[in-house]
């Protein structure tokens, strides 16, 4: 492997991480924002705001790792990208501060108005930031972005590739974060809340599955490149995602929620990695390769010197951080005021 593909695959590692941790921590959103009124879905937000409220803004890590590693790494992709698709990037950051500030807001609330309002800001932020992100991808895997920038601001993400795109990275992040909280509730013991999400993961696996296997078509048409690789060379991971799509709705079904999530973070791990895999060796599908884009030797032996240091210092720290709010211990603890 070149040094110039190893830089890619380490960002793009921090790209699979974020679409774990960050997608589950999003996918909350769409619970919050269906859970119902005070009464029906109180039981439900508090669960969320215990379940992602010691590691929301961790999550946010991975996407500094990506964008410090584009900039650095391949500064005129970062261009290209920055210059082409400002718009739904603008927007998905205003969602994650508006998702930050109302996370907050919503705990010091002065009254019951202001709570509601404060947590429909929270949930629709939660969902606008994974779609304009998807849509970002999606731009760059159809070849919309030009490899010296300012492509077309509106084309270039208003696109099939693009929405499709964004409502399936909607749509995983709300079935990751499903499979995640009805694992919570059935481990801090409110069997009753565990039985009310698991249908309705169930039903959200479900849709997401059906809504990725129909895209296949309207993407290959709309993206040839990309449609080729998802069929060649990435389909082995498309098929991976598929039956541990399914095998976590089995698990769910049974009851089994650790095994679970397991099975539904490999499922969306495949899916993102085979998209990297389908549009290799481009990193600007179309317009520019990995191996030309890539800069200075010495600056990728530099970034991959980071890597080696983060992964001894930051990684074990995010690493017990996760683990410490998985504990029985911790679990009790949060639920025994309510």
């Amino acid at each position: 492997m070149t040094l110039s593909n190893t830089v890619a695959v380490a960002m793009f590692t921090g790209v699979v991480l974020y679409a774990l941790f960050g997608g589950a921590d999003f996918g909350s959103g769409f619970w919050d924002l269906t859970a119902g009124g005070p009464h029906r879905g109180s039981r439900l937000r508090v669960l969320i705001d215990h379940s992602i409220g010691p590691v929301w803004e961790a999550n946010h890590v991975w996407l500094i790792y990506i964008l410090v590693f584009l900039w650095t790494a391949y500064p005129t992709v970062f261009a290209a990208i920055m210059t082409t698709l400002f718009i739904p990037l603008i927007l998905a950051l205003l969602g994650i501060v508006l998702r930050g500030a109302n996370f907050a807001f919503r705990k010091y609330s002065a009254t019951m108005g202001q709570a509601r309002l404060f947590g429909v800001l929270f949930a629709g932020s939660s969902l606008i930031t994974p779609f304009f992100l998807g849509t970002v991808a999606g731009a760059v895997a159809s070849g919309r972005v030009p490899g010296d920038g300012y492509g077309d601001v509106m084309t270039s993400w208003v696109n099939p590739t693009s929405v499709l795109g964004g409502i399936i990275a909607v749509g995983t992040c709300a079935f990751l974060a499903g499979v995640f909280l009805t694992a919570d509730a059935d481990r801090s013991g409110d069997g009753t809340l565990a039985a009310y999400l698991r249908p309705r993961t169930i039903v959200v696996g479900v849709v997401v599955g059906a809504v990725a296997l129909a895209a296949i078509e309207p993407i290959r048409r709309d993206s040839p490149t990309l449609g080729e690789g998802l069929l060649g060379s990435a389909l082995p991971l498309i098929v991976v995602s598929a039956l541990a799509g399914v095998a976590t709705l089995i698990l769910v079904w049974r009851s089994r929620f650790g095994a679970a999530r397991i099975t539904a973070l490999v499922a969306v791990a495949a899916i993102v990695i085979g998209w990297g895999v389908a549009q290799t060796p481009w990193i600007l599908v179309d317009q520019v390769l990995i191996a030309d884009a890539a800069g200075a030797r010495a600056t990728l032996i530099g970034l991959l010197v980071v890597v080696g240091l983060a992964a001894v210092t930051v990684v074990p720290a995010l690493a017990y951080l996760f683990w410490l709010t998985q504990t029985d211990t911790w679990s009790r603890d949060e639920a025994a005021p309510h």
